[in-house]
């Protein structure tokens, strides 16, 4: 018997909600890696071996968690990878994961972390035009709305964090833009390539491609000696690695699989706004009065994005 179309609707409507809550979650999360490096930059480390310890610790996990994914395809559970997927996926890990982060933490070396959440507002706008020029998808009325709010949120927190910033304020801005568009693409691939492969087998894999990639990158430059590190930079290594990386990378693609890539790109606003918060309280970053009217400006256009679920 088919369900009727009363339930369906309901059934979406769920499936939207539940998207809708995990990626602003998962972008909360991860945003709250800027807090991180930032402790971690304290111990002398350089940008390399924040993302090498970050993604070296984090291997273990999504190699588990591919390994399961590709004994279900063994077993004829799962589509078999083309090879053309499998080169798509190693482009992704390429990309999202490796160059995408390793310009954002070279960019924190230069840029405070609220401003540094700030410059990424720029992934949805990105992906937004991407998704209209290359994919032909129309960008609706609401979603320009939800955007006007938060960028006007933005270039009132960005003029505000400018005048607290050092002489490489234009260094570290370009590095952490370049991130952002970097991520834009990932984002945008990605959304079209979970169709056939799934989110949870997507991440897993390419997050394995990308952390092979840094941790070459790693020892081929620091050797086994970057090992030797203080304590501290384990501990929050492994912060880094379970909470601000494998957790809302999960989060994010499910969410790409229920609500789409530009509306879980736009939803990734909120990431930024936590941020400030954050940065104010344990890494003492000034919170001013123009930075709560952008907090709210920007707030206001994830409401606006939220009340354009589909029935």
């Amino acid at each position: 018997m088919s369900s009727s179309p009363g339930a369906s609707a309901t059934t979406r409507t769920q499936e939207f909600w539940m998207g809708f809550l995990l990626a602003g979650l998962g972008a909360v999360l991860f945003s709250a890696k800027a807090i991180v490096v930032k402790f971690t930059y304290r111990y002398g480390v350089d940008a390399l071996t924040v993302i090498g310890f970050r993604m070296m610790l984090s291997l273990p996990f999504f190699a588990a968690i591919g390994w399961f994914q590709a004994r279900k395809a063994r077993q004829g559970k799962l589509p078999r990878l083309t090879v053309k997927e499998r080169l798509q996926i190693i482009f992704l890990g390429f990309i999202g994961y490796y160059l995408s982060s390793f310009l954002d933490f070279l960019g924190l070396q230069y840029i405070s972390a609220g401003l540094e959440r700030l410059i990424l507002f720029l992934s949805p706008t990105f992906v937004l035009l991407i998704s209209a020029f290359y994919l032909k998808r129309p960008i609706a009325g609401g979603q320009w709305v939800a955007l006007g709010l938060s960028y006007l949120g933005v270039m009132f927190v960005f003029l505000q964090d400018l005048s607290f910033s050092g002489s490489n304020v234009m260094l570290g801005s370009a590095f952490v833009l370049g991130s952002a568009f970097s991520y834009s693409f990932y984002l945008i691939a990605s959304g079209e390539l979970i169709k056939r492969v799934g989110a949870t087998r997507l991440v897993a894999y390419a997050m394995s491609v990308s952390a092979v990639i840094s941790m070459v990158h790693f020892f081929g430059v620091h050797g086994l000696d970057g090992l030797r590190q203080p304590l501290p930079v384990y501990q929050l290594s492994l912060v880094h690695a379970l909470f601000n990386t494998v957790a809302p990378t999960f989060m994010i693609m499910w969410s790409v699989a229920r609500i789409g890539a530009p509306m879980t790109s736009q939803l990734g606003l909120l990431g930024p706004v936590s941020v400030l918060f954050l940065a104010a309280w344990l890494l003492g970053e000034p919170l001013t009065v123009l930075q709560l009217v952008g907090t709210g400006f920007a707030l206001a256009g994830a409401v606006v994005l939220g009340r354009r679920r589909r029935a």
